[in-house]
């Protein structure tokens, strides 16, 4: 064992001499090459939501007086419950975007360390996490479902009961209403060739499970609730959300 760490070792150093790589975030030298290529201090960096909270969506809250933002008040959201690492921002936007854009996977299983450590609540008692799915087209072009690899590594059985049955524009940019009108009848349940209509396929399979949906990023939870509503309409009892990063409107 003591070989093999010696050897790892300088094999890690002759790599840095070699290829000097640089973190993919912040550009800097990276002082190891097995560890992935984000460096210590960009992870360290990752700023989390501290309470309180809104008990419905994870938004931050600007004070303690109350258990629910404006938004989850004026419009209760079909996702009973949801939480996030942090703000969608800096070194957290980063890493996203470094994982989603440049293809660099082997971020996942980190991030998805930090979403099951900051989600312990979402997580608990349920049966499955359920990633939120690419349209076909998007799926083919960036070739892997960044959702589907965070889901993979939060302890629980991934259920891929979802379709995203057209194509949507990205939400970051729109307003709420229309991110609203963006995704509505844009999910479904999954279908596999030769079973019938995908009502068939899981007839039974949701009834009364608590499902975790999981994405990279949440901004009005537009998404989510899309996705929720299906799931429910198809028998499961409780749907919470566990995303990577969440765009906040108040104060932190």
């Amino acid at each position: 064992m003591q070989v093999h760490s010696t050897l790892a070792r300088l094999a890690d150093g002759a790599l840095l001499v070699l290829l000097a790589p640089r973190c993919a975030v912040c550009q800097t030298l990276l002082d190891h090459v097995g560890r992935g290529p984000v460096c210590h201090a960009c992870w360290t960096a990752i700023l989390t939501f501290t309470p309180p909270c809104c008990a419905r969506c994870g938004e931050p809250l600007g004070w303690a007086g109350t258990s629910s933002c404006a938004r989850c008040t004026e419009r209760v959201p079909i996702v009973d419950r949801a939480c996030a690492i942090g703000p969608y921002e800096g070194a957290l936007r980063e890493i996203i975007h470094v994982l989603k854009y440049e293809g660099r996977r082997s971020l996942a299983p980190r991030l998805s360390a930090l979403m099951r450590e900051r989600g312990r609540e979402i997580l608990a008692g349920a049966d499955a996490v359920v990633p939120v799915p690419l349209h076909w087209r998007r799926l083919h072009a960036r070739g892997f479902n960044q959702a589907a690899d965070l889901a993979r590594g939060l302890g629980l059985p991934v259920c891929r009961a979802l379709a995203r049955t057209r194509p949507t524009r990205s939400q970051i940019a729109l307003p709420a209403a229309e991110r609203r009108r963006n995704v509505r009848r844009a999910f479904g349940l999954a279908g596999l060739p030769g079973v019938g209509r995908p009502e068939r396929r899981w007839r039974g399979r949701l009834d009364r499970k608590c499902l975790v949906l999981v994405d990279d990023v949440s901004t009005t939870g537009a998404t989510l609730n899309a996705c929720a509503e299906v799931l429910k309409a198809a028998g499961a009892r409780e749907v919470r959300a566990l995303t990577a990063a969440r765009t906040a409107s108040t104060p932190r």
